[in-house]
Formats: structure tokens, C-alpha cells, sequence
């Protein structure tokens, strides 16, 4: 089954993970709403230069999705959504008792209310259109726990959750609902925080990579935002049409241990 024309939505999308995901699916045809909560030139200019480069429609749609309203408005804006990918989503590490209150709110409206938002929001236009598919990037964390992460951790744990019912209420119909966790990701974020640990740690840039920023990840390799499209990618195609309401893990073996 061509992928072209069918629209895909990506959340959180002008960098990392979901920038990643959403060239792939420029690549393989769709086209593509990028979204996250700026909206600055180079948002829209990055739309426009994955449009040219792919031949396919791209566009920017600003959205807070910390607002249950704007994440729905965000898919009808859009106007159609055959592919929703659920990506955006914030950090905060603290122990519980310091944890502010405000900071929860935020991570599990942004991690995890938004995916439920915009699903609900989706559902409709890929019962429409006779086929769809809902893509929820999880994380390890999804599936296992961290200290210092209660939010995170409770919101992944969530997305999984909520996609076992997506999965469950569109089980008899052309709808595939699946979480991709993956663990440590080779992102502009992840690739900043290197020199401060490096700098922490006064280890050089190897050793601090394998030993503190991969110390959970088995295979000792980051992952790429390419694996992560290349899998989104494949959760479209007709080879996943049976693979629904479950987790694949792309986080070289962490939730193994």
C-alpha cells in the first residue's frame, strides 16, 4: 500500500525524535504537519525546505499542547490525519518531595493529556477515511522506572496504557494504535548535555557516554531519530497491519535487563 497522500500529524516535531520521524515520512510519500508550541520563521521554514526536498506538502502548525483545546484544534487545523504520531513532551528530575507541583501539571498534560486530545480528536477522520494508524512515542521509561522522574514516568507509563484501549476500540477496523519506547536517543539535547557531563564526571567524551550517559542501555549505543522514523515508517506499512496495541522497544536491550 502507497503511503502517498495520506497526511501524517507529528506533535513536537521542529527538532529531535519527532523532527527525525517526520523527515521519514516525507521521504516515504506523506504528507506532513510538524507542530510544536513556537512559531518562529525557521519553524515555517523548515516545513517548507522538507516540502521541496520530498516534492510533498509539509506544513507548521504552532499549538501549546499543554491545552486540551489547542491539541484538538491542532488536528483540525490540520484537516485531515490519516497518520497521528503523539511525540511531544518535556522533562523535569526531582525527588518526589521537591518535585514541583507545577512541573507535574505540565509534564502529564504536555506527555501524556495532549496524546489523549489529539487522539480523540484524530479518530474521526481515520474512521472516515477507512484507515489509520496512532503512533504514541512512549520511552524505556514507559515500562520501567527511574528515580527522580515521577512525572515522566508516570506520563510514559499512561501513553502505554492508553494505547492498549486505542488499540482495544478500533481493533475491528482499519486502525492500528502502537507505542515505540525508546530509550537513550542521539538528539541536539542529548548531544549538548555531553560536555557538562564530561566536564561533572572528568571523564573524556567515550567514557563519559558509556558509562554515565548509556550506563542503562546494554548495546551502549544511542539510538537514532532515523531507527525511531524507520520504525514509525514500518507501524504504517501493510507487513503491521496486525500489530496493535503493544510496545516496541528501541532502546538497545535496557528493558531486557
Amino acid at each position: 500500500m502507497s503511503l502517498e497522500g495520506k497526511t501524517a500529524i507529528v506533535t513536537g516535531s521542529n527538532s529531535g525524535i519527532g523532527l527525525g520521524v517526520a523527515q521519514s515520512f516525507a521521504a516515504a510519500g506523506l504528507d506532513v504537519v510538524l507542530n510544536s508550541y513556537t512559531d518562529t520563521d525557521e519553524d515555517h521554514a523548515l516545513a517548507a525546505d522538507m516540502a521541496k526536498a520530498h516534492g510533498v506538502n509539509v506544513r507548521y502548525i504552532q499549538a501549546d499542547l499543554s491545552d486540551g483545546d489547542a491539541a484538538r484544534s491542532l488536528v483540525e487545523r490540520a484537516g485531515a490525519c490519516d497518520v497521528l504520531v503523539n511525540n511531544a513532551g518535556i522533562q523535569h528530575v526531582a525527588p518526589i518531595q521537591d518535585f514541583p507541583a507545577a512541573k507535574w501539571d505540565a509534564i502529564i498534560a504536555i506527555n501524556l493529556s495532549s496524546a489523549f486530545h489529539t487522539t480523540a480528536a484524530a479518530l474521526p477522520m481515520m474512521r472516515e477515511a477507512g484507515w489509520g494508524r496512532v503512533i504514541n512515542i512512549a520511552s524505556a521509561h514507559g515500562l520501567t522506572a527511574s528515580p527522580y522522574k515521577s512525572a515522566y514516568v508516570a506520563a510514559k507509563h499512561g501513553i502505554v496504557g492508553m494505547t492498549k484501549v486505542v488499540a482495544l476500540e478500533t481493533a475491528e477496523e482499519p486502525i492500528t494504535a502502537n507505542a515505540i519506547c525508546p530509550g537513550y536517543v542521539m538528539t541536539p539535547l542529548v548531544e549538548g548535555q555531553i560536555p557538562d557531563t564530561m566536564k561533572e564526571y572528568g571523564m573524556d567524551r567515550e567514557t563519559a557516554i558509556r558509562d554515565v550517559l548509556l550506563a542503562r542501555q546494554p548495546s551502549k549505543e544511542f539510538a537514532t531519530v532515523e531507527q525511531l522514523g524507520g520504525t514509525a515508517l514500518f507501524l504504517c506499512s501493510d507487513a503491521a497491519a496486525q500489530i496493535t496495541g503493544t510496545t516496541i522497544s528501541v532502546d538497545g536491550g535496557w528493558t531486557a535487563l
